[in-house]
């Protein structure tokens, strides 16, 4: 049964958070006279693509992909260099997490104090008080969290559906903690389970 929100049934929607964003953003590009001539909007939009797909965009997130270049500016000559900087206005898709939003990652480690995870870019911790509480630590070969009853067990390569509460962006990457605590969180798969 599906059961309507009272917003909804007024004909409003919930307004969530979404993870992706298409934005406009501006970067000054170096270009060596070498790269002029006619390939010039060409050789600046591949120096771009280069310089900011996988980077991390301070507030805005994770740049995935440039989609277009809104407008190239005129080019200013750096003083005592050959190179010209160029203002380049630009589309493209980011990723950037919120706090309660739900999403699937893939278990990369497993330790005592809890679970490290990745979703795309996004490195996640999920700390044993974030996990069920029936579920407790094994040692071993292949470090896992097995629940008390040994249906579901948590290791290296499993799927899990977890729920972000924490998150920082620095220079180099985006951090989040999360929990599998809450329902309909935790394993997705196991690729060593037998089937």
């Amino acid at each position: 049964m599906n059961v309507a929100s009272e917003t909804e049934v007024r004909g409003e929607r919930e307004k969530r958070p979404e993870m992706f964003f298409h934005i406009v953003l501006e970067r000054n590009m170096q270009l060596h006279p070498r790269f002029f001539g006619q390939n010039l909007r060409e050789n600046l939009v591949s120096k771009l693509i280069k310089d900011v797909e996988g980077t991390i965009s301070g507030r805005h997130g994770f740049v995935l992909a440039v989609t277009g270049i809104e407008s190239v500016g005129k080019g200013l000559i750096r003083d005592g260099t050959p190179f010209v900087t160029f203002p380049v206005k630009y589309r493209c898709v980011v990723f950037r997490p919120f706090e309660g939003e739900v999403l699937e990652a893939v278990v990369t480690r497993v330790v005592q104090h809890g679970l490290f995870a990745e979703a795309g870019p996004l490195k996640i911790f999920v700390s044993n008080h974030c996990i069920p509480d029936d579920m407790e630590y094994q040692t071993g070969d292949m470090p896992n969290y097995t629940k008390s009853d040994g249906s579901v067990r948590i290791q290296k390569d499993c799927e899990v559906r977890l729920k972000i509460f924490g998150f920082s962006i620095d220079a180099t990457e985006i951090s989040c903690v999360g929990s599998i605590k809450e329902r309909f969180l935790g394993l997705i798969t196991d690729p060593g389970a037998v089937a």
